[in-house]
């Protein structure tokens, strides 16, 4: 749009992230008003479309509430997750200040990349699309092998204390 039109990067760039800030928020404030048992009669009705389990929820949360801050940042720039870590933020009654904060700190990085490149192949936008499908598959593989080795290390750990008694 900023090779096509007279929208500028920087105004593209400052729309992006206040409506990035802004579905955080809604996200957020949905987080914020159910509790745990909501969010559960929520997955038990729609968890097959939404692809979510009550271990899914409960896990998460207690993964959020252990690693919070970093989680709001650094999510932010991982395909789909970087916007469904806002409820979780809500569920732990993150501070209102620190998610915004963090919130948008990360959305205007990712914006900024996204748009700064996406006016550097102007008309060629298929390129980027391709990329960050590159981009998303490698973010998924991490997170993968992270999980992976989470779960093996658990594993092993009760294994070996069910030895133990």
């Amino acid at each position: 749009m900023t090779t096509t039109t007279n929208l500028t990067i920087t105004g593209m760039i400052i729309v992006s992230t206040i409506g990035s800030v802004i579905g955080a928020l809604i996200l957020y404030g949905l987080g914020s008003f159910l509790d745990m048992t909501r969010l559960e009669t929520i997955v038990d009705r729609w968890g097959t479309i939404l692809r979510l389990s009550k271990k899914d929820l409960h896990k998460a949360s207690q993964w959020f509430t252990k690693h919070g801050i970093a989680t709001v940042f650094f999510c932010r720039f991982v395909p789909l997750i970087r916007s469904l870590i806002s409820i979780p933020a809500g569920l732990a009654k993150m501070r209102i200040g620190l998610f915004l904060l963090f919130t948008t700190l990360g959305s205007l990085i990712w914006n900024t990349v996204l748009i700064y490149f996406g006016s550097l192949v102007g008309s060629n936008w298929t390129v980027i699309v391709y990329y960050m499908s590159i981009y998303s598959k490698i973010a998924y593989l991490i997170m993968f092998i992270l999980i992976t080795t989470g779960l093996i290390w658990v594993f092993r750990r009760n294994k070996k204390n069910n030895k133990n008694t």
